[in-house]
């Protein structure tokens, strides 16, 4: 079955890069009309979508994060990675990594979700 699994620091300090790795089994990144994504649900907040890669390579970043935000992938680890640069401490979240399906609304498969904590 597919599982994704998010790994990475726990703690950034401010103004440092966030990186983190997505790590998939099951399937390839390179599948035809699959979406890579990268979410994350800060505290007491809703979730937020920060971008994706798709199965070609192209990426598509959200407009407000755009400026700090790249994500790229690794075929030949089946891995694809989020960096987010410079980051403060309002970039405190869970992250999440996740799959979706071209024209299919929604995720259907999620990473765990890994904390990260921005702070001194």
């Amino acid at each position: 079955q597919v599982q994704l699994q998010e790994s990475g620091p726990g703690l950034v300090k401010p103004s440092q890069t966030l990186s983190l790795t997505c790590t998939v089994s099951g399937t390839s990144i390179i599948t035809n009309n699959v979406y890579w994504s990268w979410i994350r649900q800060p505290p007491r907040k809703g979730l937020e979508w920060m971008g994706e890669i798709a199965y070609s390579g192209s990426t598509q970043y959200s407009p407000s994060l755009k400026t700090r935000t790249s994500i790229s992938r690794d075929t030949s680890k089946n891995q694809f990675t989020l960096q987010l640069s410079p980051v403060t401490p309002e970039d405190t979240a869970v992250y999440f990594c996740a799959k979706s399906l071209r024209n299919r609304p929604g995720w259907e498969h999620w990473g765990q979700g890994t904390q990260v904590t921005v702070s001194s």
